[in-house]
């Protein structure tokens, strides 16, 4: 008795064990099972919303979270995620996101006109701006919770749903507040209908827009600095043609470029987003239009500045660096407020030394600056793990702590130390004794190393000014990354060696770290040579002057008499 039941509770034992081992099997397996499941439903979602935004004439693009409150124009509902148009600005939740993009047109970047010749109102309604007002009864529009009120796409009209039987403008379009910036769709349109040679329709074409016609292009580099380029892509494309606005990305300056052949002649405005790396990438593919005998289309240049340095920007009067703390509403408004100014750009050719050195001379262009020392050696660094790790220097912030950390070290290590040892300079010819120096930059603009003014500094002794059209550089030293940092805060002047209209460095030894406006790499013994190359069409804005900018002109102003009305510089100390 005591055996049989010995071996029925060992039974029991083992199913027991069994039913514990397929409940643990079950729980482990069904969430494996589920999870899979979710994975490849998620993909096929992902893979189908993907089809649907590379097949739309929409500018699609899916977010998590709208960051107001939000109505699918479909079905009318308030939803939290889903996909919007930076073009229209159309909303769709993902069930209704196919019938939208069947159902909804998009703003066309080439139309013909009403028959009258104007254009006609595109409305969208619901999800109006924010804090917009009726054009009717001049009342607070959207402001019910649900899809209401009507926006046009084009010249930015809001109006309630009862209001719009009142507008007095019969359903002509005039573009609204930006029309002189804008390309007008039937403009485009009545181009593409021209055969070439017809130069007396293209030019009636021109007159009809307006005398006041000065189209912009929009050239945003969505690597640049704080990332804001994409977002800056999607709220120009909603106030102008989406055919003005270009992603560098995804098409370069050259090609972005070839639509000012379509315009008037010396009335187009290029917005430039993006760092002064940015910049000098767009000059030169203009440089490239005027070999091509376009220089009569050749367009002026003004810059969003969202790099690290933007130096060029700062001379120019648009600011050390754009974080969106102005809409691009308000750019737009300064674009047009803009004056034209020249501005110099050079030629830098670097010419190896060695026996058996048969390659051509490097041949840079610079607008900023040049330079051979430690300045030259943080960026060369900066670069270098920039190449690895892209991916951590998303940040303005980031990117100037790193600057400080090889300029940190570079106090103690001094590798740049005894560069009056190992080079020449001359200036117009001119041999130029130095002192013991670390450094040299070669200034084109005023600003240098992030905003600082290099050649004027503290204004304790008297400089001539600095300019960008005067067809000269100004040359100064620095003993170190120390003293570097010591002018940036104002505490020490660099050592200014003098201004010329030709710079000629040898190199006679070892290999030294250079930048050309940011564009850093280490250069063995060799002849740099720095002469004047062409100059640009600039647009300089006046903006209100800081309490330091302030101290500055007083302070210069005790030296060296009024200012010249154009705009002056130094270099950037960052790409």
């Amino acid at each position: 008795m005591e055996a049989d039941e010995g071996s029925g509770e060992s039974a029991v034992d083992t199913r027991d064990e069994w039913t514990l081992l397929a409940w643990t099997a079950l729980a482990v397996v069904v969430p494996v099972i589920i999870t899979l499941w979710c994975s490849v439903q998620r993909s096929k979602r992902k893979m189908l919303i993907k089809d649907i935004f590379r097949r739309s004439k929409h500018g699609w693009h899916y977010t998590d979270l709208f960051n107001k409150p939000t109505y699918c124009y479909v079905c009318s509902q308030h939803i939290m995620q889903g996909a919007f148009c930076d073009c229209c600005g159309v909303c769709a939740d993902e069930q209704c996101l196919r019938r939208a993009d069947r159902s909804l047109p998009c703003k066309e970047i080439m139309a013909p006109a009403q028959p009258d010749g104007t254009l006609a109102h595109h409305w969208v309604r619901g999800n109006v701006p924010l804090c917009s007002y009726c054009a009717v009864c001049k009342q607070q529009c959207g402001t019910q919770p649900k899809l209401c009120d009507f926006r046009c796409v084009w010249c930015q009209t809001t109006v309630h749903d009862d209001c719009k039987p009142g507008l007095q403008d019969q359903g002509r379009c005039d573009l609204g507040e930006f029309r002189s910036l804008i390309v007008p769709p039937h403009y485009l349109h009545r181009v593409n209908k021209l055969r070439r040679g017809q130069t007396e329709e293209y030019s009636k074409l021109v007159a009809a827009c307006g005398s006041g016609w000065t189209p912009v292009l929009v050239l945003a580099n969505t690597r640049s600095g704080n990332n804001m380029g994409e977002v800056l892509l999607g709220e120009f494309r909603t106030l102008l043609n989406p055919v003005q606005v270009f992603d560098l990305s995804q098409l370069p300056p050259a090609k972005a470029l070839q639509l000012c052949v379509l315009l008037p002649p010396g009335s187009v405005r290029v917005l430039v987003c993006g760092g002064d790396g940015t910049v000098g990438w767009v000059l030169d593919a203009i440089d490239t239009m005027k070999l091509k005998g376009q220089e009569q289309f050749a367009p002026r240049v003004t810059i969003l500045p969202l790099g690290t340095g933007n130096d060029l920007s700062n001379s120019l009067g648009w600011g050390a660096g754009y974080a969106g703390e102005i809409p691009v509403e308000q750019v737009l408004r300064n674009i047009v407020e803009a004056e034209v100014v020249k501005m110099d750009r050079w030629k830098v050719q670097v010419a190896s030394k060695g026996y058996y050195n048969f390659r051509k001379p490097k041949v840079l262009s610079m607008n900023n600056y040049f330079s051979v020392g430690p300045d030259a050696l943080m960026a060369l660094n900066f670069h270098a793990h920039r190449e690895k790790t892209p991916s951590l220097f998303s940040s303005r912030i980031i990117n100037k702590a790193v600057y400080f950390f090889y300029g940190t070290k570079d106090c103690l290590v001094q590798e740049c130390k005894d560069l009056d040892k190992r080079i020449e300079l001359e200036l117009d010819g001119e041999r130029v004794p130095l002192p013991s120096l670390e450094g040299i930059i070669v200034c084109n603009i005023r600003y240098w190393g992030g905003g600082c003014p290099l050649w004027e500094g503290m204004g304790d002794e008297p400089c001539p000014p600095t300019r960008l059209d005067d067809g000269l550089l100004e040359v100064l030293g620095v003993f170190g990354s120390f003293h570097c940092a010591q002018i940036q805060v104002k505490l020490a002047n660099p050592v200014r060696l003098g201004q010329a209209h030709t710079v000629r460095l040898v190199l006679k030894s070892s290999r030294m770290p250079m930048q050309v406006d940011g564009e850093p790499w280490a250069q063995g013994p060799c002849t740099i040579t720095i002469t004047h190359k062409t100059q640009a069409l600039m647009l300089y804005h006046c903006a209100e002057q800081t309490d330091d900018d302030d101290d500055d002109n007083s302070s210069s102003s005790e030296t060296e008499g009024p200012k010249q009305p154009v705009p002056s510089g130094g270099g950037s100390g960052a790409p």
